[in-house]
């Protein structure tokens, strides 16, 4: 065989083309992680925004003077949580209050405003999973998220 033969002519047909082939593999590897990155990032902003608006609620509801203003309140602080995270989604805000134990015959709004009563807000939203097309399942998947968080009425204050 000579140095010129067929098979150096095949191995200098071949250069330039790992250069091609891992550009490819480079782009069908990074853009899955790219998407998974970009989900995982607007799951937890979801997250961060439930649980701050779940905390901002509680407060603002243990803070006001009736029920029906502290629902408006909670319901106010919880969308600003939202917004602070720049989440447009509907928000749930629910308020329950346990009595403490001596007043188990007083339930509902009315056990809130008791010295010693625990106010539980729940906070509930869903984050839409971003760039996906409808083709693929008939609607953006979501994430449903919730938070919970409870603070004291306060022991000293006085009964309403």
């Amino acid at each position: 065989m000579t140095a010129g033969g067929p098979r150096s002519r095949r191995v200098r047909d071949q250069r330039g083309s790992a250069v091609i082939e891992l550009t490819w593999l480079g782009i069908i590897l990074l853009v899955p992680v790219v998407y998974i990155v970009l989900a995982v990032f607007d799951v937890q902003r979801g997250a961060f925004a439930v649980t701050s608006a779940s905390r901002t609620a509680a407060r603002a509801y243990a803070l006001s003077d009736d029920h029906a203003s502290g629902q408006a309140a909670a319901d106010a602080a919880a969308r600003l949580a939202f917004s602070d995270q720049g989440i447009e989604e509907p928000v749930g805000v629910k308020v329950t209050c346990s009595a403490p134990d001596g007043e188990a015959r007083r339930t509902g709004p009315a056990a809130c405003r008791l010295p010693g009563a625990i106010i539980t807000v729940v906070v509930d939203s869903a984050v839409e999973l971003p760039y996906l097309p409808d083709v693929l399942g008939g609607g953006a998947p979501t994430f449903a998220l919730e938070a919970t968080h409870s603070v004291p009425y306060g022991q000293f204050r006085e009964a309403s």
